[in-house]
């Protein structure tokens, strides 16, 4: 166990111990003569040299140490190998307390979830999801290098990240049976749900959205929201795609709803207001931009580069065309974060952490308001005004 200074430059502030030193010589200049009328008859004598005298000396060295403590404080004391070699035990939240101790024989470990904070098994289980996969790397950094890690955890676990965890040290893994079976069977994502606003020329243009919202329904989809040139747009909806086909710039109200998550699909002779500039997302073989897009907000707009006819665009008459627009208008999917406990044991390896100093700001603070007090009740003392 080594003591250590995180700021010694805090030491500095050992120089205002010459304050008290100051203030208890300059109370020596309270001290007045007082001439009398008998001093005439006395024989003049020498006058004692004067000496350095030190009054009230238990007040002075309280104050020396309170200041002495204050200037330790700011250099930050820590303690490097003060922490106990003691085992864990972490619980993932959902894993029964009772049978957690039925399977994990460590009368001596301290037993803990696996939350943020760590909490005592004495305490509630948290609820809802917790990061596992960064859980236990803070874990595995917090504690010393010689303690041992064991983790219980359900046969199903959420939280985790794209690759296996990596620890300094070995863990012992156990995974408790009859929780889930295995991961939930993901949704299938909604189609993207097309609002055709065009001019009276780009209505040859339906034909190829139509084909691409009846094959993303399996051929039952409902009729495509369309709406001429000249007629007010209703209001969207967060879930819903604008489709511009038209020359004239998105109306303000659109723009504020894409700022505010949508997506719009512009027609190529669609300016676009802000003027930002726009990157590629889909290419022809000789790589020249078919769509491109730019963030707006929230949200997103896009735009074709050419206009929506086989002659300046042959990809409309592929098979693939449907998906291809689909993959542009759907945000790409969250990283998976579930998986089976036992494919996700983590593995031993990684680098050691440095061990965390145990802090001593809290013991310091403390000394420091006991010798406050025992300063004022020293200083306001009703002995000391008597004897002053």
């Amino acid at each position: 166990m080594n003591l250590v200074l995180l700021l010694p430059a805090g030491l500095a502030a050992l120089a205002a111990l010459l304050l008290p030193l100051l203030i208890h010589l300059a109370r020596r200049s309270e001290q007045r003569p007082t001439p009398f009328a008998a001093l005439r008859w006395l024989r003049a004598r020498p006058r004692p040299r004067s000496r350095v005298r030190l009054d009230e000396w238990p007040l002075l060295l309280l104050r020396l140490a309170l200041l002495a403590l204050l200037a330790l404080l700011l250099a930050r004391p820590a303690l490097y190998g003060a922490a106990a070699d003691t085992p864990w035990v972490a619980l993932v939240p959902g894993v029964p307390v009772q049978a957690a101790r039925g399977v994990v024989e460590a009368p001596d470990a301290r037993w803990h979830w696996l939350a943020p904070g760590f909490p005592a098994v004495e305490q509630p289980a948290p609820r809802g999801p917790v990061p596992v996969s960064s859980l236990l790397r803070e874990l595995d950094a917090e504690l010393p290098a010689g303690a041992t890690l064991t983790v219980v955890a359900p046969a199903q676990l959420d939280g985790l990240d794209a690759q296996r965890v990596r620890l300094s040290r070995t863990v012992a893994w156990h995974v408790l049976a009859g929780a889930a079976a295995g991961p939930a069977a993901v949704a299938a994502r909604p189609a993207p749900q097309l609002v055709v606003h065009h001019a009276a020329d780009s209505a040859p243009a339906l034909r190829y959205l139509r084909a691409a919202h009846v094959a993303w329904s399996g051929g039952a989809a409902a009729p495509l929201p369309t709406a001429p040139d000249g007629q007010a747009l209703a209001p969207l909806g967060a879930a819903q795609t604008l489709v511009w086909l038209a020359p004239e710039p998105l109306p303000s109200a659109a723009q504020r709803w894409v700022a505010a998550g949508g997506t719009a699909l512009l027609d190529a002779r669609s300016p676009w207001t802000p003027q930002s500039p726009m990157s590629p997302l889909w290419s022809d073989d000789r790589g020249e931009a078919l769509v491109e897009g730019v963030a707006h907000g929230q949200g997103r707009v896009l735009r074709f580069t050419r206009a929506l006819a086989p002659a300046q665009m042959p990809q409309l008459l592929q098979a693939d065309f449907p998906q291809r627009l689909r993959a542009l208008l759907e945000r790409p999917p969250p990283p998976p974060s579930r998986g089976l406990a036992p494919d996700h044991a983590p593995q031993a390896g990684a680098p050691a952490w440095a061990p965390s100093p145990r802090q001593l700001q809290p013991w310091l603070q403390l000394a420091i308001a006991l010798l406050f007090l025992c300063e004022r009740w020293l200083a306001t003392s009703p002995r000391r005004k008597v004897a002053a």
